[in-house]
C-alpha cells in the first residue's frame, strides 16, 4: 500500500490561491516590492556596479521561490551550447556550502560538500568547469581566470543577482505559474510577475508532453518542458537497469530532497512504478545521517541531486533515477546560439 500523498501546507495553499493569511502578510509584500524596485533602480542607474564579463552570460533562474526544474534546464543549456560550437562554463552560488572569500573552481567529479549538490550534479552531467561563490561576479572572474577557453557563462540561478550583467535571461516555472501573484511573504514571488515580460525565454515545466506545437514567434519566447527519466543507476556499484524493470516490483520506496519532491514521485508513477513508501526530504538535504533506516524496502529510488550525496551512505538499496529535460521548441538552442553570437563582444 502506498503512503498517502502529502497535501500542501496552509502557506503553500495561500501562496497559490490567496486567502486570509496572504492578505494579512500583504503589507510585508509591499516592503519586498519596494526593496526589489530600489535594488533594480540602483543597478540601472549605475549607483551599484555590475560586472560585465568579456564573454556572453546566460542566466537560468526563476521568480517563484523553491524548485521549478531549473537544474535540468541549466544542464540542457550547457549541452546544447557545446553541441553548437561553444565552450560553456557554469557559475553557481554553492548553496549550503561555506565557500570563503575566494571562489572555488572545479571540473568533473566534484564533492557536493565542497561545491554544493546542484553544482556537483551539473559538473558531473556536463563536464563543464564550474565556479561557485555567493557573489557570482567573483565566481565568473575566477572561472575565466582558471579556464580562459570558456566563451559563454551559464549562471545556475542568479536572476536576482544583478551584480553580474547578463545577455540572456531564461526563467523556469512550473504549473503553479505565478501562484497568487503576490511577492514574498504574501505570495511565492521573489519579483513582481511583470518581470516575466522583460526576460528572453520562459520555460514552463509541464510534467508530461502535451503534443502542442511550439510558439516561438513571441517575446518572451515560450517553451514547454518535461523531464524524461533515463536508466536507473545503482549508486553503490554503478550498474544500470532500465527504469521499466522496477515497474510492478514489490518493496520499492522513493525519496527526494528537492524543491518539489512530489514531482519526482509523479515521474515514477508515470513510468509504472508505485512506491510502497515515499519520503519527501528538505531541499538540499545534506545526508550527514541516513534518513532511510525506517524504510523497510528492498529498493529505494532517489533523484540525481540526492544521489550525488548518498554514495557515502553505502546503502545497497539506493538507485539513482536521472532525468533529462525535453522541450517543445526544437529550435530553442539554435536560437540561443545565434542570439549569443550576435551579442558576443567584438
Amino acid at each position: 500500500m502506498s503512503t498517502p500523498r502529502s497535501s500542501p501546507s496552509l502557506l503553500a495553499r495561500q501562496w497559490q490561491h490567496g486567502g486570509w493569511l496572504s492578505t494579512l502578510l500583504s503589507p510585508l509584500a509591499a516592503l519586498t516590492a519596494w526593496a526589489v524596485a530600489r535594488k533594480r533602480a540602483a543597478y540601472a542607474s549605475g549607483a551599484k556596479p555590475s560586472y560585465r564579463a568579456p564573454v556572453p552570460v546566460v542566466v537560468v533562474g526563476n521568480i517563484y521561490v523553491g524548485g521549478t526544474g531549473k537544474t535540468p534546464v541549466v544542464i540542457a543549456t550547457v549541452q546544447g551550447l557545446r553541441a553548437r560550437g561553444f565552450t560553456p562554463g557554469v557559475v553557481s552560488r554553492g548553496y549550503g556550502v561555506k565557500i570563503g572569500p575566494d571562489a572555488r573552481v572545479g571540473v568533473g567529479a566534484l564533492a557536493a560538500n565542497l561545491y554544493g549538490d546542484e553544482p556537483a550534479l551539473i559538473a558531473r552531467a556536463t563536464g563543464a568547469p564550474v565556479s561557485v561563490h555567493p557573489k557570482r561576479a567573483l565566481a565568473a572572474r575566477a572561472l575565466l581566470h582558471a579556464h580562459p577557453e570558456v566563451d559563454v557563462i551559464v549562471s545556475d540561478d542568479g536572476l536576482q543577482h544583478l551584480a553580474l550583467a547578463r545577455d540572456i535571461e531564461i526563467v523556469v516555472q512550473d504549473a503553479r505559474g505565478v501562484g497568487n501573484g503576490r511577492l514574498l511573504p504574501a505570495g511565492p514571488l521573489r519579483e513582481p510577475a511583470q518581470r516575466l515580460r522583460d526576460v528572453d525565454v520562459v520555460v514552463t515545466n509541464i510534467g508530461e508532453p502535451d503534443g502542442r506545437p511550439a510558439d516561438s514567434g513571441s517575446r518572451p519566447r515560450p517553451v514547454r518542458m518535461w523531464l524524461e527519466p533515463g536508466d536507473a543507476r545503482h549508486i553503490e556499484d554503478g550498474a544500470t537497469r532500465p527504469l521499466s524493470a522496477f515497474a510492478g516490483q514489490p518493496r520499492i520506496a522513493a525519496a527526494a530532497g528537492i524543491g518539489n519532491p512530489e514531482r519526482f514521485f509523479t515521474t515514477l508513477r508515470a513510468a509504472g512504478i508505485e512506491p510502497e513508501a515515499t519520503l519527501p526530504l528538505p531541499d538540499h538535504h545534506d545526508y550527514a545521517e541516513s534518513p532511510f533506516q525506517s524504510l523497510s524496502a528492498d529498493t529505494i529510488l532517489v533523484t540525481s541531486k540526492d544521489a550525488i550525496k548518498c554514495a557515502a551512505l553505502h546503502d545497497r538499496r539506493l538507485w539513482e533515477v536521472p532525468v533529462q529535460a525535453a522541450f517543445s521548441d526544437p529550435q530553442l538552442f539554435d536560437w540561443l546560439a545565434q542570439a549569443l553570437r550576435l551579442r558576443a563582444p567584438t
